[in-house]
């Protein structure tokens, strides 16, 4: 098929909307380029020819036209002309073919070299001749009429979510249920056996790591390296092509379209990692791949005393410029996109502070925020922000608005630090009850806290309690990269040697972590593959491994099936169960005349936790105590509770003998899960009031209250 013929001059055309907009006929072009002279659109035909034309027409910065004749699938770039003034912020170059920043679409990778560079060699301030036509990926001209056929997102309240984090192409590179064809693509995550897995785990949400299309910093390339995580971005309309079996012209996004369908389906939601704060062209050294070379000035902050260089809030070398009126436009134009277009049911907001400010200051009434709490589209999805940046003042945990949820570091840390006998009680009893002194305020709730353990960035639950340092040799800087050194974990036995019990500790470890993450109050987050003991053999920082160390192996051993069924059975529990899943912040108040509080800590003799025991720096046993409140009334007006609960937790090295609570709370209980099995067999005993119940050391037990 021609996708390019040569052009005639351009018509006028319209300013807006900003991109190429096809029709029957041909496409609109509308590029902003503040401050820049005159602007080229290039079709490229597929021998690698250009053709050029001028878009004569400029409105309010928006260079436009209407050129007949051109299809869909065509590929296209821009040249932008003006001044070449880097000292003062302009890095207007015409040799360099520049992405499409409205691209719904993009195919090719870059050819690294000194071409895809503005200026000469290490010298910023030397614009470079060479023209990069030949090097760069390629915009692609979209008007996918895709049938979605009923579609309607699942719509899932928050207090129900479990976000389950996954890669696109790590998830199903290994997996043999899924055709060797469509391995480690969106076709692959569509596929029925994919979709059973996740259905079965019991997960309400998929977060993919960024699908935004991105490129390969030059140093991995040089390195032999590539950009497995994504944070890199460069098209915020475009889904990544290499996750797309389809591949060119457009075919990724009817692919990432059928993969939301399928999800939507199964009802699964679909959160998106986005990555607004930089892009993937870098400081004054990096490429000019688009918006450097649109308008330098305008998309990004520089420095306030010298322009030339770049304002980096992020450590990635650039920081866009979210205040400013045009900025914000794409970035809402790109999210509405995504929500209306592509079916997706939120976001993830990666260093989400740096987008946040204005000027150099966190705001928390920023243009930015202020712009999505208005948004009809926007405020109606899962937002999520990672509430902190690299700059000064930009760790904001607990301090967004509402309409926002957060990624709890603080969960993060206290939970594994409460397991390895750390942690003190104090803090411990705010993270399980939903961190209240973090997002009680402004009408925010419990499930405003993303609860998690661990994240893409970091070790994976088996290796966290498995290695005390980390091995990022693969990575090429001497193991140097990545966070410190994991803290101690305990093998729960003095002097223990024997290799196959401090595996099963190990075990023991990670459904402890498991248990507590999946029975607080708030969202909780698992990470694809802790659910079966994924191991990256100590790597923590693997965002440049594309292969074994970062794919999910699926050949799986006995005690990863164990761990997989012991997942789902807490994933049930929460489900089927009110109390795991609250909605309010506890009030410490009884659920009914003569009942229980909602919420109650308990020592192990059974008493209410004192103040003197609250703060001992010592305690290591707890008892949280969740009373089940009305469900419903039968026909006859009796009222139905839920159950009600205690979780009994031992982080000490020795057992625990607890004292069972005596009533209001209960007057027997039965054990539904305990950690220290692999298997969750519920007991088929009862326990009354005042009977002691033994837990290992590093263990917890589960009882419903099936008696008041």
């Amino acid at each position: 098929m021609t996708y390019v013929v040569p052009p005639a001059v351009a018509w006028p055309g319209s300013w807006e909307p900003l991109g190429v907009t096809a029709d029957e006929g041909g496409v609109n072009v509308a590029l902003w380029a503040e401050g820049a002279e005159q602007v080229e659109f290039c079709l490229i035909a597929d021998d690698g020819s250009e053709y050029r034309v001028d878009l004569a027409e400029s409105t309010f910065h928006v260079f436009h036209g209407y050129i007949p004749g051109v299809k869909v699938g065509a590929h296209y770039g821009f040249r932008v002309h003006g001044p070449w003034d880097p000292e003062n912020g302009l890095r207007f170059n015409p040799n360099k073919l520049l992405l499409d920043p409205y691209a719904k679409a993009i195919d090719g990778a870059i050819e690294p070299g000194p071409a895809i560079f503005g200026h000469v060699d290490t010298d910023d301030l030397v614009m470079s001749d060479l023209d990069s036509g030949e090097a760069m990926p390629l915009s692609v001209v979209v008007r996918d009429e895709f049938d979605w056929e009923g579609d309607h997102p699942p719509n899932t309240r928050w207090s129900n979510t479990v976000i389950y984090e996954m890669h696109v192409k790590g998830f199903t590179k290994l997996n043999p249920d899924v055709p060797e064809n469509l391995r480690g693509t969106y076709a692959g995550l569509a596929q029925p056996a994919v979709v059973d897995y996740l259905r079965r785990l019991g997960v309400t949400a998929v977060e993919l790591l960024p699908i935004h299309h991105f490129i390969d910093e030059m140093f991995l390339l040089e390195q032999g390296f590539n950009n497995y995580w994504g944070y890199n971005s460069i098209g915020y309309f475009a889904p990544h092509g290499a996750y797309s079996s389809e591949g060119t012209r457009g075919g990724q996004v009817r692919e990432f379209k059928q993969m939301v369908k399928a999800m939507h389906d199964a009802g699964i939601e679909v959160i998106l990692d986005v990555v607004y704060n930089h892009t993937a062209e870098g400081n004054q050294g990096g490429p000019t791949l688009s918006f450097r070379g649109v308008a330098n000035q305008a998309y990004y902050k520089l420095g306030a005393e010298d322009p030339r260089y770049y304002a980096d809030y992020t450590g990635c070398g650039n920081t866009l410029k979210a205040s400013a009126p045009k900025v914000l436009q794409l970035i809402m134009d790109s999210l509405r996109y995504w929500v209306e277009e592509m079916h997706v049911d939120g976001f993830r907001f990666d260093l989400a502070s740096a987008l946040a400010r204005s000027f150099h200051d966190v705001d928390m009434l920023s243009a930015f925020l202020t712009t999505m709490s208005q948004d009809p589209v926007l405020r109606k999805v899962k937002l999520i922000a990672e509430p902190w940046d690299i700059g000064s003042g930009g760790y904001q945990v607990g301090e967004f608005p509402p309409l926002w949820t957060e990624w709890n570091d603080k969960y993060r840390d206290c939970l594994r630090d409460w397991w390895r006998s750390e942690a003190s009680v104090g803090e411990l009893g705010w993270r399980l009850s939903g961190s209240a002194d973090l997002y009680s305020s402004e009408g925010r709730q419990p499930y405003s806290s993303i609860n998690f353990v661990t994240a893409h960035d970091g070790f994976t639950l088996r290796d966290l309690v498995t290695y005390q340092d980390k091995h990022n040799e693969a990575n090429g800087e001497d193991n140097r990269d990545g966070n410190n050194s994991n803290r101690a974990w305990n093998s729960g036995v003095e002097g223990e040697t024997d290799d196959q019990e401090i595996n099963r500790l190990r075990l023991r470890r990670i459904r402890d972590l498991l248990t507590t993450l999946l029975l607080a109050s708030g969202t909780p987050m698992l990470v694809a593959g802790d659910e079966i003991g994924r191991t990256q053999g100590g790597n923590n920082n693997a965002y440049c491994q594309d292969n074994e160390i970062s794919w999910i192996d699926w050949d799986l051993a006995d005690w990863q099936r164990d761990l997989f069924e012991f997942t789902r059975t807490l994933l049930r529990i929460r489900r089927e169960h009110r109390v795991f899943r609250q909605r309010y912040f506890f009030e410490g108040q009884p659920v009914k005349e003569g009942g229980p509080e909602d919420l109650a800590w308990f020592a192990k003799d059974g008493e209410i936790m004192s103040g003197d025991e609250w703060n001992a720096g010592d305690t290591r046993a707890i008892g949280m105590y969740l009373a089940g409140k009305l469900r419903s009334r039968t026909a006859e007006g009796r009222p139905q509770h839920d159950s009600s609960f205690l979780l009994l937790m031992n982080a000490g090295m020795d057992p625990a003998d607890f004292v069972l609570p005596q009533p209001p709370y209960g007057r027997l209980y039965r054990s539904i899960l305990d950690s220290s099995k692999a298997i969750p067999t519920p007991a088929l005993h009862e326990d009354a009031a005042g009977d002691v119940i033994s837990l290992e050391p590093f263990a917890a037990v589960l009882l419903e209250v099936t008696k008041h």
